[in-house]
């Protein structure tokens, strides 16, 4: 289907490669863009001749993160609600806690769609990191498996130069990445750091120059696609849970998920090709 925000392109190999396409606005995530995303994520997700995601921004910036626009319309709309309704205010932990989100007005709220949806791909993805990623546009490229930095990119928790904290995930993704340190400095100071920098924090996998960006990015993404993508999810599922589990909670399952790979054509190909000393031929599955 045609989209007015993104380019949407696929390779014979299976990589999908989507391009936000609103340079004007340095590739803002409001309308229509962000939708257009996610609708082609979940495609992503759902076509199983798709094996691997390269997200990329055009123009000069990979994205400028939301629109700040709209946070007028909302201090506006909140502003007139609160005349109409005034209370007293408490104190950030207390807002901050679970019992407080109840509260008539606030609801459940569980940030922007963009982030689960890439996290929990079962698919490699890489983010081809073009100039700016600020904000939520910085967010996406964390959500991503794989970053690779062009020499112009930026990367910036931008959260806080607007007085806001990171909805995106980001305060769970980037210490995990670059550690708690960097990870608060980001996010304290709201200053960007360039690609070097991104690599040498472990933000980046790679930095390259700007115009051998998509080329190394896709590059690597094919090779991937070439390569056993059923079980590249499970390994993604195995790191993401061992933050979470000691290594007596890891061993079972991982010799699940390797019981599961057992059954698959790329474990028989994988097998066969060695002892036919070839080059295997993965399917994905």
């Amino acid at each position: 289907m045609p989209f007015e925000k993104i380019i949407s392109e696929t390779t014979p190999e299976g990589v999908l490669i989507l391009t936000m396409n609103d340079p004007d606005t340095l590739n803002a995530l409001g309308e229509p863009l962000m939708p257009e995303l996610e609708s082609e994520v979940d495609r992503f997700a759902e076509d199983g001749d798709l094996r691997v995601l390269v997200i990329t921004g055009s123009g000069r910036a990979f994205s400028s993160g939301a629109n700040v626009r709209g946070f007028q319309r909302r201090i506006n709309d909140a502003e007139t609600a609160a005349e109409a309704a005034p209370e007293s205010r408490a104190t950030s932990w207390e807002e901050l806690d679970p019992d407080y989100t109840s509260r008539e007005g606030l609801g459940a709220r569980n940030g922007p769609a963009i982030v689960p949806k890439l996290h929990n791909l079962h698919k490699p993805s890489f983010a081809a990191v073009n100039g700016h990623a600020y904000g939520l546009g910085c967010g996406i490229a964390l959500s991503c498996d794989i970053r690779i930095a062009g020499e112009s990119a930026r990367f910036n928790e931008a959260f806080i130069r607007n007085g806001l904290v990171p909805a995106d995930g980001s305060a769970w993704q980037l210490p995990k990445l670059v550690g708690m340190a960097n990870a608060l400095w980001m996010q304290y100071s709201g200053e960007p750091i360039d690609g070097q920098e991104a690599y040498r924090m472990g933000l980046a996998n790679e930095v390259v120059p700007d115009d051998e960006l998509m080329e190394t990015t896709l590059e690597m993404a094919t090779k991937l696609a070439r390569g056993p993508v059923y079980a590249m999810g499970i390994v993604k599922q195995l790191i993401h849970q061992a933050y979470q589990q000691d290594l007596a909670e890891h061993l079972p399952l991982a010799s699940r998920g390797q019981d599961l790979t057992r059954t698959t054509f790329d474990h028989k190909e994988g097998v066969a090709a060695f002892l036919e000393k070839r080059k295997p031929e993965f399917r994905g599955y």
